[in-house]
């Protein structure tokens, strides 16, 4: 079963390879810019990934003196 897990994971992964080498560094820099133009919300003020925000500054671990 993990096998064929793997098998098909690389099997897709070769897929999207092949797709982005065939690619023109044009259609390369409009799927970047889409991608970037699409995460912008997941970063804007109230959204999950904001919430992090929230940390800075702040010590990540509190470790004993």
């Amino acid at each position: 079963m993990q096998s064929d897990r793997l098998k098909i994971a690389e099997s897709a992964l070769q897929l999207v390879l092949q797709e982005k080498n065939s690619l023109t560094k044009d259609e390369q820099k409009r799927q970047l810019t889409l991608a970037a133009v699409t995460a912008i919300a997941d970063y804007a003020p109230g959204s999950e990934l904001d919430t992090f925000s929230d940390l800075q500054g702040e010590d990540f671990c509190d470790y004993p003196d």
